[in-house]
């Protein structure tokens, strides 16, 4: 690795660990996002309300859920119970909604705060919810119309908007709660004034046996407001709920509910773990990176180019057996044995005689009476004009022999 690489890596190991730091210790932002959960106790979460549920009502049971209604509701056999569902809006699919109803039917208690009800349920229970459009963000009164609550009235400004009832069955419906809120006047003049209007936000509904209690004011549940001085609106509210049973805290219908099933979920839920997790993650990818760089590329093994002349020859041989040509065959071996003699023992035997043989056998290491039984038998070959197969295997047989 040369000197410039290593500033480069070091400048950006320097930068890395800068913003980890400073993702680290920077104060964290608020979320104001709308959550509900139980645990969360961001601004708009619930954790505050879940955990005084104990304290509002004291002799009885806590059920926390976090799957679907229909799963809790079709298995449970407890009747004189109530379910809390409390979200920015509720949709309940076909069999939710039937196992709802039947669960009110038997004589329960389904109180839900949400700004939206779902079309299966709100034309069940014939109501319908609206908002006034307002360009601003302005403060909203809520009273309860019992006469015990009469009295108290609860402000709230900070992400609540004017969504209210607009139409009930009043065979079956009872008013609980208003909203008071400022109407916009579009293309007003300047001498009129903005108009207060009052409709209603808390209902009950009979259902069978059992009652639904509807509120269109999620928000006013959540942390925010629960800490905020408009706690006894939330206990007034819940006060309504008369049954002594069990009570279902619905958490899986949640704006914030995780529903991430990853095992890693709580290390990228995590700061320090999910910075921890991504840096490992890079680094790892670097040094593949610079590895791979320095490690040299595989080279190729080439195969050498194959001899073929002995294949040559034996295919040419081949040939010359087949069509029975002994005297051509006997010719080209009698070449290849003297070319052989020339080449390996340097003798010029173009004269075959008893010296030649003499010579070769010296230079050849070979017996001279084998060297002379070599030499007349080639002599002899070469005085035929026609030659047989057997002229020819003997021929190869002394060559053989002399050669080893």
């Amino acid at each position: 690795m040369d000197k410039r690489t290593k500033i480069i890596i070091s400048l950006f190991v320097i930068v890395l660990l800068g913003i980890i730091v400073s993702e680290v210790i920077r104060p964290k932002p608020l979320n104001w996002k709308p959550s509900y959960t139980a645990a969360d106790k961001i601004p708009f979460g619930c954790f505050v309300l879940y955990n005084e549920l104990s304290s509002l009502f004291p002799e009885r049971d806590l059920i926390t859920v976090d799957k679907s209604l229909f799963e809790v509701l079709n298995k449970s056999s407890t009747t004189s119970s109530s379910y809390l569902m409390i979200n920015n809006g509720i949709e309940l699919d076909e069999q939710e909604y039937d196992q709802l109803l039947n669960y009110v039917s038997k004589g329960n208690e389904v109180f839900i705060a949400s700004s939206y009800f779902g079309q299966y349920l709100s034309d069940t229970l014939k109501v319908k919810v609206q908002s006034s459009y307002t360009v601003r963000e302005d403060t909203l009164k809520l009273t309860l119309t019992n006469s015990k609550f009469k009295e108290d009235t609860f402000f709230y400004t900070k992400g609540m908007y004017n969504r209210h009832f607009a139409s009930v069955d009043t065979l079956n419906t009872d008013i609980l709660g208003h909203m008071t809120f400022t109407k916009d006047i579009f293309f007003k003049n300047y001498n009129e004034v903005e108009k207060l209007q009052t409709a209603p936000n808390f209902i009950k509904v009979k259902f069978g046996n059992g009652s639904f209690y509807l509120n269109s004011t999620p928000l006013a549940f959540s942390n925010f407001y629960m800490l905020g001085g408009n706690q006894n609106y939330v206990a007034n509210s819940l006060s309504y709920l008369a049954n002594k049973n069990s009570i279902y805290w619905d958490d899986y219908k949640k704006s914030g509910r995780i529903i991430i099933s990853s095992p890693m979920r709580f290390v990228l839920k995590q700061a320090p773990l999910k910075w921890a997790y991504y840096s490992t993650i890079l680094g790892i990818l670097l040094f593949f990176l610079f590895k791979t760089k320095r490690e040299q590329r595989i080279i190729p093994i080439v195969e050498p180019l194959q001899n073929s002349s002995v294949e040559f020859a034996k295919t040419v041989g081949s040939l010359y057996y087949h069509h029975k040509d002994y005297t051509n065959l006997i010719s080209k071996k009698l070449n290849y044995l003297l070319a052989h003699i020339r080449n390996k023992y340097y003798l010029e035997i173009s004269t075959i005689n008893d010296q030649t043989a003499k010579n070769l056998a010296v230079k050849s290491g070979k017996s001279l009476e084998e060297t002379l039984a070599l030499v007349s038998y080639i002599k002899h070959i070469k005085s035929k004009s026609n030659h047989s197969e057997n002229d020819l295997v003997q021929l190869s047989k002394k060559i053989s022999a002399f050669k080893k």
